[in-house]
């Protein structure tokens, strides 16, 4: 079925946009702020810690960097050879993403090994505490504004932007208390042990964005509870019959559904389109960003169907 944009729904697209380069290019701002502020409280301090949330920190700038550009491409209207629009980008960002952050995370644990071995004091650990108390400040601020965003727009990457972020806020609520600790009492040991904190809590966090960026690539069908509103939703039109191989996607921040309808072998053409667009609106209200494709099926017909 071939669908005009309304004004409205370009309207709701153009804000979308905007958000969502808005929340990228703060993103970029920030690790670029953080990154400036620990590397001075790492030369003043020499604290592993620090260094570990440093190099979390040039990690965040690196994958916040792909998130502009992802978002900037996902955002591209769908063209001749890409029909389907360019969402899955954002999958693509979220994988980079994940291996860059992994790849730091082993630098730092390495070098938290090593102080292990040779526990040095803090030179000043004002520094190192200032810093992260910043850090966490501008992080909170950061990680709030993402969670706005996604909200109202979906977008894969600036979830996974915001995984590694709301990290952050638990790596320096414990770096702040960890480093105050090991000054008041003497603990040299205990700044390598919350370097490998950091590093534990960084590479959980990578988790959750290779999950979700697989699932776009791959075509997972969406959650059981959203396919159970679609069904619920063309059950619910008197004039269905039936229906069968309900497949679904997501690409960024759009949803593809598609799925064929049963209806009585009597009506018309006419009213059999009829029927299946009432049936489209209803399950675009539900999924006002999906694009829904309707196959109409003469009822009782025997053809191959999806097993599952």
């Amino acid at each position: 079925m071939v669908e005009q944009t309304s004004p409205s729904r370009a309207d709701e697209d153009a804000r979308r946009g905007a958000l969502m380069r808005v929340a990228g290019t703060a993103s970029v701002a920030t690790a670029l702020t953080l990154i400036a502020l620990k590397v001075w409280a790492y030369r003043e301090s020499g604290s592993i810690a620090v260094l570990g949330s440093l190099a979390d920190s040039l990690l965040d700038l690196v994958a916040s960097l792909i998130t502009l550009l992802a978002v900037r491409v996902a955002l591209t209207p769908a063209d001749h050879e890409h029909r389907f629009g360019h969402g899955k980008s954002e999958g693509v960002a979220g994988l980079i993403q994940a291996l860059i952050i992994t790849a730091s995370a082993l630098y730092v644990g390495a070098e938290a090994v090593a102080r292990l071995f040779a526990p040095e004091p803090l030179e000043a650990p004002g520094a190192a505490l200032g810093a992260i108390g910043v850090s966490l400040v501008l992080t909170v601020a950061l990680y709030g504004l993402q969670r706005y965003v996604i909200a109202r727009t979906g977008s894969l990457a600036i979830s996974a932007d915001a995984v590694h972020y709301s990290a952050d806020i638990l790596t320096n609520l414990a770096l702040l208390a960890g480093l105050a600790v090991s000054y008041w009492f003497s603990l040299e040991i205990l700044d390598p042990i919350l370097g490998l904190l950091v590093v534990a809590l960084i590479l959980w966090s990578v988790k959750q964005v290779v999950t979700e960026s697989l699932d776009v690539l791959l075509d997972r069908e969406l959650p059981g509870r959203e396919r159970r509103r679609i069904e619920a939703i063309i059950e619910s039109h008197p004039a269905v019959l039936g229906y069968h191989d309900v497949r679904t996607r997501s690409s960024g921040s759009t949803e593809f559904i598609q799925l064929h309808l049963e209806l009585d072998p009597k009506l018309s053409l006419l009213d059999a389109h009829a029927i299946a667009q009432e049936v489209e609106i209803e399950v675009r209200k539900a999924f006002p960003r999906a694009e829904v494709l309707i196959h109409v099926d003469p009822y009782g017909i025997q053809e191959p169907r999806d097993p599952f």
